[in-house]
């Protein structure tokens, strides 16, 4: 029998997944949870993660003409009552501010004293509150299309939670616009829905499927939901990114009038859409390996570590000056119009460690440089996208004059090795019974890595989608939108279909 690679995270990803899973968290130091039940501490280089995502995603937001403002945490009750499908979509999810303060109880703890007229809603999500706002600030055609972005938390009660998969409390932004027509509320969700896909493939190296969800899958009050979906490694898939085509619904519901330009009353056609610190999660599971965080160039909050290598203290000097002259060209360098990112590891444990440390970190590119590399003027590269015994010699000048090129090598080849591992498990299933075997484990008492995504038939019967959750707990994760229609049976039912859909277990 072949000997076991020894992994730097343990349990590997075949052996337990979710546990896998959490201890990549922990060994990049990303987050923990919070004394909070429920709720997550996002550590520095977890959060550096988001800062990325959110910077580069604002820019791309502000491209398309949009502008951010902020919006209550807290939103009156009656807010929600006024559109019915979407109070009831969160009903259970909510959480409640009842009291306005706290007083002695007489037994030495103290008690909720000051009960509010009307209970207060943590924010689940802003439909009604921005809805609020955008009634006074709408009164003419003129007015329109108000486009508005809104970085925030959200609460919802959560009884089952993971770090950045599904937590009480996350940090996202939510979009949501004003239009004048049908049409033009329709193209702006779907010009976000492809906002989302292009960051989701360019920054994230992670390939995802747009698509429309199924009535049962929509957002509550939405007339049509869309969505990015990626696949993970233990072959499920991750909703990565919602847009919303909200019709007239909210506008009614908030009062969102308008002046057309014959002079008569109008409602808004409105839209919403949103990413989370989800897409944390998504990375990870997208890209990782048994080592720890793989990270694309493009987010990683360091592009380079830099380990110096030395035994005397007149060795780490010449060292560290020869790391100060070459960080004075990587200042002078640019990559995706940004500056180098870089760290000087210079804490005192060993080398070895320190490396497995970044290893773990998920950091594009390592060096090590001691008085050997200096005699060379070189440097000594590892890659994350490599083995980690892969290492190369370089001359310094010749690193930085290819180092862009290198980090656009890394990011594509994670990419690459994404969608491949996509295509290989992505197969077409016309067969009910294949369809079934497919989705079914070997070992249901402790199940192995199945399944994948199951490009099946649908006839649009509901009674058919959640008959396929109850007996597999698979369910429709999206209709694609790019692909062609095709006539066939319903993997359910038999009954004539006239396209596939995406058929896979979630999260």
């Amino acid at each position: 029998m072949a000997k076991q690679k020894r992994t730097a995270i343990n349990p590997r990803r075949d052996e337990d997944y979710p546990g896998w899973y959490q201890e990549v968290v922990k060994a990049a130091d990303m987050a923990e949870n919070s004394d909070v039940r429920g709720c997550m501490v996002i550590k520095p280089w977890g959060y550096a993660i988001w800062e990325n995502i959110q910077k580069n995603l604002d820019i791309m937001f502000k491209d398309t003409g949009h502008v951010n403002a902020y919006f209550p945490l807290f939103i009156p009750k009656s807010f929600f009552e006024k559109e019915a499908e979407h109070v009831e979509g969160f009903a259970k999810e909510c959480a409640v501010v009842t009291h306005t303060r706290l007083e002695d109880d007489g037994k030495g703890g103290l008690k909720p004293a000051g009960k509010l007229t009307e209970e207060l809603i943590v924010r689940p999500t802003s439909e009604t509150i921005i809805g609020a706002s955008f009634s006074k600030w709408i009164n003419s055609y003129r007015d329109l299309p108000l486009l508005i972005n809104q970085w925030a938390n959200v609460v919802r009660w959560e009884m089952r939670t993971r770090l950045f998969l599904r937590t009480t409390e996350f940090l996202w932004q939510e979009g949501h616009t004003a239009h004048e027509t049908k049409k033009d509320a329709l193209e702006e969700t779907f010009k976000m829905l492809n906002v989302y896909a292009e960051f989701a493939e360019k920054f994230l190296a992670m390939p995802v499927i747009m698509g429309e969800k199924t009535e049962s899958e929509r957002f509550p009050g939405a007339l049509s939901t869309f969505s990015i979906e990626a696949m993970m490694q233990d072959k499920k898939a991750l909703q990565s990114g919602t847009s919303h085509f909200l019709g007239l619904n909210f506008a009614k519901a908030s009062n969102i009038k308008f002046q057309n330009k014959d002079g008569k009353e109008e409602f808004a056609w409105t839209t919403s859409w949103g990413v989370s610190t989800r897409l944390i999660g998504a990375l990870i599971m997208a890209h990782s390996d048994d080592d720890g965080l793989v990270l694309p160039p493009k987010i990683a909050p360091s592009h380079i570590v830099m380990v110096p290598i030395y035994r005397t203290e007149e060795e780490r000097a010449k060292v560290m000056t020869f790391i100060d002259e070459f960080i004075s060209k990587l200042k002078k360098l640019r990559y995706n119009e940004e500056k180098i990112r870089y760290q000087i590891d210079d804490r005192d444990m060993r080398g070895g460690e320190k490396l497995w440390d970044w290893i773990k970190k998920g950091v594009p590119i390592r060096l090590e440089i001691g008085p050997r590399d200096i005699e060379n003027n070189s440097v000594f590269m590892g890659r994350r996208d490599k083995d980690a015994k892969d290492k190369t010699g370089m001359k310094a000048d010749d690193f930085v004059n290819s180092l862009t090129k290198i980090l656009d090598e890394i990011q594509q080849n994670i990419f690459d090795k994404a969608l491949k591992f996509r295509n290989e498990n992505t197969i077409n299933i016309d067969d009910k019974d294949d369809f079934y075997k497919f989705f079914t484990p070997n070992d249901k008492s402790n199940p192995e890595i199945h399944g994948g995504f199951a490009m099946g038939h649908w006839c649009g019967n509901s009674e058919c989608e959640e008959k396929i959750k109850d007996d597999l707990k698979v369910t429709i994760r999206c209709i694609p939108i790019n692909e062609k229609e095709e006539t066939g049976k319903c993997i359910s039912c038999g009954k004539e279909s006239k396209r596939r859909v995406v058929f896979a277990k979630a999260y």
